[in-house]
C-alpha cells in the first residue's frame, strides 16, 4: 500500500493545483493546512520544507529510492507526481517538452501576472490606507488579458493546453484562469478558453481538489491581520 504523502496547503490558486493532482493521480495524502493568513508559513518546522515561507510542498515518506523528499514549488511538485505515477505527463518526449514549456509559462506568467492583478485590482484598495493605483491596475489587467489571449488561440487547435491530453499544465493554469471575473477578465472574445475552463472544472478530480477546505477561504479585503502578514511593506 501506497504511504499518504503529506500535502502542506491552503486553498489558493498554487495550492489547488497540488490537490488537483493528487485527486486526479489517485495517490493517498495527508492534510496539514498552512494557513498563511495567521502566519503559518513562517513557522520554523514549516521553513524546514518550504525554505521560501510559501505553500504547497509536499514530503513522499516513499521518495526516490525509497527515501523520504520534501519538495517546494508547485511546478516542481507536479513534475515530481508525474514522473513518480508515470501520469499526465503525456507519452512521448515532445509531449514532455510541450507540458513542460506550458507549465513554466504558467509559472513565470499566468501565476504572477493574475497574482499581481488581484492585489492592485481588489487587495490594495481595501488597505488602510487605501492604496489605489490606476497605473498597477491597468499594468497587471492588461498583461493577464494578453496571457489569457495566448491560451485561447492554443485552445484553438488544441483540446488541452499541451495538445491533446490532459497533463499537468491544465491543472497548474486552470486555478489561476478559473478566477478571471476578479482579473477583471472577459471570456466573451476568449471561446476557446471558456471551453476549457468549463471541460476541466467538469473533472471530478477537480472539484475534489478544489474542494479541499474550501471553507477556509478568507476575505483578504476585510482581514485586516492577513493583510499584514500577506503585504508586508
Amino acid at each position: 500500500m501506497t504511504a499518504p504523502i503529506d500535502l502542506y496547503y491552503w486553498p489558493t490558486p498554487n495550492g489547488w493545483k497540488i490537490a488537483i493532482a493528487l485527486e486526479e493521480m489517485a495517490l493517498p495524502y495527508t492534510l496539514h493546512l498552512v494557513n498563511i493568513g495567521a502566519g503559518d508559513q513562517f513557522d520554523p518546522d514549516f521553513l524546514k520544507i518550504a525554505p521560501n515561507n510559501r505553500m504547497p510542498a509536499i514530503v513522499d515518506p516513499e521518495g526516490p529510492d525509497g527515501a523520504p523528499i520534501s519538495i517546494f514549488e508547485s511546478g516542481a511538485i507536479l513534475q515530481y507526481l508525474a514522473r513518480k505515477t508515470g501520469l499526465f505527463y503525456g507519452a512521448t518526449e515532445r509531449d514532455r517538452v510541450a507540458v513542460d514549456q506550458w507549465l513554466m509559462w504558467q509559472m513565470g506568467g499566468v501565476g504572477p501576472m493574475a497574482g499581481q492583478a488581484h492585489h492592485f485590482l481588489k487587495y490594495a484598495p481595501a488597505l488602510t490606507p487605501p492604496q489605489d493605483l490606476p497605473y498597477a491596475k491597468d499594468r497587471y489587467r492588461t498583461e493577464v488579458a494578453r496571457l489569457y489571449g495566448v491560451l485561447d488561440r492554443q485552445l484553438e487547435t488544441h483540446r488541452y493546453v499541451a495538445g491533446d491530453f490532459y497533463s499537468i499544465a491544465d491543472m497548474a493554469i486552470w486555478g489561476w484562469a478559473s478566477l478571471w471575473e476578479g482579473q477583471q477578465q472577459t471570456l466573451e472574445d476568449k471561446p476557446n478558453m471558456a471551453r476549457w475552463l468549463d471541460e476541466v472544472g467538469a473533472r471530478p478530480g477537480v472539484q475534489r481538489g478544489r474542494a479541499v477546505a474550501a471553507d477556509m477561504r478568507s476575505n483578504l479585503q476585510t482581514d485586516q491581520k492577513a493583510q499584514s502578514l500577506l503585504f508586508r511593506r
